[in-house]
């Protein structure tokens, strides 16, 4: 399938304008990955970003005491590595293909300098980034939430002292 249907199908590219799709073009790669593909490791560095097209990817951490944990399911629209673009490559959990995942990859360093020389282009794709990312902060922090529920101590309703002479409300 041409790059260009794929990346329009791709949730995270709609609306980001044809120019910057053009320019996208160039840097991107279509992967995939079988079943039970690590496609990258926690704390290892990866050097590409990758935008899922299809298929399902879980994302595990590491919890001392507790061992790999699954923290969210990213699926087709979902970004993956992400710190290969922003930061410097090194991942914050490991990502494993539950079923036949395809990606379009884009190598990190010529990413970002894309999107540092031409504005435009860099406004769109870190705006969608953002995004992106502030659906896997409120998702991760609900998978959290849920995670350690069972290890949440209860506290007890705070006991305020009536003082005399205070008026009942």
């Amino acid at each position: 399938m041409p790059f260009a249907d794929v990346v329009l199908r791709s949730e995270f590219c709609q609306g980001l304008p044809a120019d910057c799709l053009a320019r996208l073009e160039q840097l991107a790669q279509s992967r995939s990955f079988p079943p039970g593909t690590v496609l990258f490791t926690e704390g290892a560095v990866h050097t590409d970003f990758h935008v899922v097209v299809e298929g399902h990817v879980r994302l595990d951490m590491v919890v001392p005491g507790r061992g790999r944990i699954p923290i969210l399911t990213a699926g087709p629209g979902d970004v993956l590595a992400w710190s290969a673009l922003l930061g410097d490559g090194t991942m914050t959990s490991t990502g494993i293909a539950l079923d036949p995942v395809r990606t379009v990859a884009f190598p990190g360093e010529p990413l970002r300098q894309l999107c540092e020389t031409d504005e435009r282009l860099g406004y769109h794709f870190m705006r969608k980034l953002a995004a992106a990312l502030s659906r896997r902060l409120l998702a991760t922090r609900l998978q959290l939430l849920d995670l350690f529920a069972d290890h949440v101590p209860v506290l007890p309703e705070a006991v305020v002292p009536e003082r005399p002479g205070d008026p009942e409300c």
